[in-house]
């Protein structure tokens, strides 16, 4: 249900290239930092979200999805589970067209608020691993 091969190819493939990555910072050892290189390796351009606002993979980072002065496709989430649903809501507010929860992440609460809004949701996949698939 919350990894829906057709909504897995949808995010992927139709709902746009831009990807806010909250949890992304300049820390190599981070997942979030690989799947970063993953997404802008299949064209999508990162953004990463942070309180520290980092330029990470070139691209400039924001401490918040509010201030982001642009459109943002999908919002890539590497937060734990208790974090992860303000981040679902902040995705609806900005007028996101999807949220992906990565690997370990679920809130069915915020799945629901999320879907209810009209966004569509994954949860507990890696783009990183969908990605390649889709090929």
């Amino acid at each position: 249900m919350y990894g829906d091969p057709a909504e897995i190819r949808k995010i992927l493939t139709e709902l746009g290239d831009t990807w806010a990555v909250v949890g992304l910072s300049s820390n190599q050892a981070r997942a979030a930092y690989r799947v970063a290189e993953v997404l802008q390796r299949y064209g999508k351009r990162i953004v990463p979200v942070h309180p520290k606002a980092e330029t990470v993979h070139g691209e400039e980072g924001y401490a918040a999805l509010s201030d982001i002065p642009f459109e943002v496709d999908v919002v890539d989430v590497f937060v734990n589970s208790d974090l992860a649903g303000p981040v679902a809501d902040e995705a609806v507010a900005i007028g996101a067209k999807a949220v992906w929860y990565q690997l370990g992440v679920v809130d069915e609460a915020a799945y629901e608020r999320t879907r209810a809004a009209g966004l569509a949701m994954v949860m507990d996949r890696c783009p990183a691993i969908e990605l390649p698939r889709l090929a």
